[in-house]
């Protein structure tokens, strides 16, 4: 067979083409395989690109829309969620092969940026350049989850409180510390549905209104967990989905302990004050008459009661060190020598030493 009778011919121009391997069995044959590369690069285009993109972009919290939810990005400005855009819009040749591509930004106006795109590639054994300008349009909404912040929306409430008194404001600033870190790790983990709606101060302690049930209920949790106390839930039937599903609102009533770490109570055992160190779990502390550990559980709210703080505690002058169970220092108020009793924590060399005077008697404070 002579060569002339073993080449093929372009169906187009006529030229003759190199004879091409034949694609493997059940591979269809591309059609365009029989034309030469001239006929073959006039309709051959490397990067097929839409003419314009549009961006809905929330202005609240700068989610873009993506089908049919919103989706948090991790872009600096509008250019970068332009160019994320384009990436995912724009399609290469199968045929290609090597390729690589740039981006050259255009900001055009507040709500437009041109992108100017240049690709290299290998087809056919020849290397090839395209370039393309796609303009993106960004438009500004709101998303679901602004809208529902924006009215004020929240399925639950964590109400702080404190038997028989009311939160200090370290334990409030706390608790809605304790809430807005949760909720902050909720989000940076990807959920929307995530969110503080109001932290409202009242006279009884806060009011934190969040997004979800469970998120109420992780919160209350992580908050007596820390701050010690209990947790009563009150569901309320507001309303019914489109399923016929009963949709409730629930309060999380967290009830703070009634003592707190420095109080100095009377834990009602006639066996001397002792000054609270703990009140998550159990009461823990230390028996001011002997330095010995004190730990007993919440069982009665009602029993004990607080005698000082901390804060009422006074610098006083140690006189002497009777023996191992007394010691005298000076009454802070009247600056008699009193014998009090000499507790494990107490220093025998220390010249000076913190008290607390209380209907108690007079008692030494660990420093």
């Amino acid at each position: 067979m002579s060569d002339s009778e073993s080449r093929e011919f372009c169906p187009r121009c006529g030229d003759p083409v190199p004879a091409r391997a034949e694609p493997l069995p059940g591979v269809p044959r591309d059609r365009d395989a029989r034309l030469c590369d001239a006929c073959y690069f006039e309709d051959y285009d490397m990067v097929d690109a839409p003419d314009r993109i549009e961006v809905l972009v929330c202005s609240g919290c700068g989610a873009v829309h993506r089908g049919n939810r919103w989706v948090d990005v991790d872009a600096r400005d509008y250019t970068d969620v332009a160019v994320d855009e384009v990436s995912e819009a724009l399609g290469v040749h199968v045929n290609a092969r090597d390729v690589t591509w740039a981006v050259d930004p255009e900001q055009v106006d507040e709500n437009t940026i041109r992108m100017h795109c240049h690709f290299t590639g290998v087809v056919r054994e020849t290397p090839l350049e395209e370039s393309v300008v796609v303009p993106v349009k960004i438009s500004r909404g709101t998303c679901d989850r602004c809208g529902r912040i924006a009215g004020g929306y929240y399925a639950s409430t964590v109400q702080v409180r404190a038997t028989d008194r009311t939160p200090t404001p370290e334990e409030r600033s706390r608790a809605v510390e304790i809430a807005e870190s949760h909720v902050a790790g909720k989000e940076g983990d990807g959920d929307r549905e995530a969110f503080v709606t109001e932290v409202m101060e009242t006279e009884d302690g806060p009011d934190v209104k969040l997004s979800t049930n469970r998120l109420g209920e992780e919160v209350s949790r992580r908050i007596t967990r820390e701050l010690g106390g209990s947790v009563e839930s009150y569901p309320t039937l507001v309303t019914e989905d489109g399923d016929g599903n009963e949709v409730y609102r629930v309060t999380y009533a967290v009830r703070l302990p009634k003592f707190t770490p420095g109080d100095v109570i009377d834990p009602g055992d006639d066996e001397g004050p002792v000054l609270v160190r703990n009140v998550s779990g159990n009461l823990k502390g230390v028996r001011l008459t002997s330095g010995e550990p004190y730990e007993e559980p919440f069982e009665d709210e009602t029993a004990g009661r607080r005698l000082a703080t901390r804060d009422d505690a006074v610098e006083t002058t140690v006189v002497t060190v009777e023996d191992d169970h007394a010691v005298q220092v000076l009454d802070p108020e009247t600056y008699e020598a009193k014998t009090v009793p000499r507790p494990d924590f107490f220093d025998p060399d220390a010249e000076t030493t913190p008290v607390v005077k209380t209907r108690a008697g007079l008692h030494i404070l660990p420093d």
